[in-house]
């Protein structure tokens, strides 16, 4: 699998934890160079000791992706401690879900501070560099909820809607620098996600239809590294997964 991933410099947001922090482990196993961010400081410094530790590369910049100038940043660190970057993945999400006539007006703007704003400041601070390389691959993170809608997904949904048809339209308009672009839309997967919904009974009943099924944080990384590991002329433009058992 490290065909085309070994020696690659890989920057990945929301690295403290679940789908970041698995794909931050995959890859530098597979041979490539992880710079993480994320705001947890502790937690990626950690994170970042593990893998090299283990033998891997890694370099880990306090984070917030609803600050543009944290992101350009972390991505101008990386390339100037380690000469490019490679790939990004805008991984940093939250999912406050609730249903619209509650009105949470703060858990909306950070929902669309994050996770559009958040993959909006990644695809800014990485694609000057990626054009002056005529290399590079973004990779931006959906969810099954970018492709429907449930009671109390509206406005998560719409952020994730927001993210395919911006890297749709990062995908055409990037063929001229041998860009490549992929979207990722998990289902039920194993993170910190449900920690962020308030409501508290609509956490309990996303975790009820979640929590015999979620399959593991890895499996993303999986996803991500073989989008990564194919041939540059090989473009995986959107991979939707989801646990077998999963109906929604």
């Amino acid at each position: 699998m490290n065909n085309n991933i070994k020696e690659k410099v890989v920057v990945i947001t929301g690295a403290s934890s679940g789908l970041g922090a698995a794909a931050a482990r995959h890859l530098a196993n597979e041979g490539a160079t992880v710079v993480l961010g994320a705001r947890r400081k502790e937690r990626i410094e950690e994170l970042a000791n593990e893998i090299n530790s283990n033998g891997g590369k890694a370099l880990a910049q306090v984070t917030d992706v609803t600050v543009a100038e944290d992101v350009k940043s972390l991505v101008d660190n990386a390339v100037k401690t380690f000469g490019k970057i490679d790939v990004i993945i805008n991984n940093a999400g939250v999912m406050p879900l609730a249903p619209l006539e509650r009105l949470k007006i703060d858990e909306w703007n950070q929902m669309i501070d994050v996770n559009i704003r958040g993959v909006l400041h990644g695809i800014a601070a990485a694609l000057p560099y990626m054009k002056d390389q005529k290399s590079g691959h973004v990779i931006n993170l959906s969810s099954v909820a970018g492709h429907l809608v449930w009671e109390g997904s509206a406005v998560y949904s719409a952020t994730k809607y927001a993210v395919r048809a911006i890297t749709e339209g990062l995908r055409q308009e990037t063929k001229p620098y041998n860009i490549r672009t992929t979207i990722v839309s998990p289902g039920a997967v194993s993170t910190e996600l449900l920690n962020g919904i308030g409501e508290a009974d609509v956490a309990e009943a996303t975790r009820r239809g979640v929590e015999n099924i979620a399959i593991p944080a890895e499996s993303f990384a999986r996803v991500v590294a073989f989008a990564i590991s194919q041939p540059e002329e090989v473009d995986i433009n959107e991979v939707l997964f989801r646990p077998v058992k999963q109906v929604l």
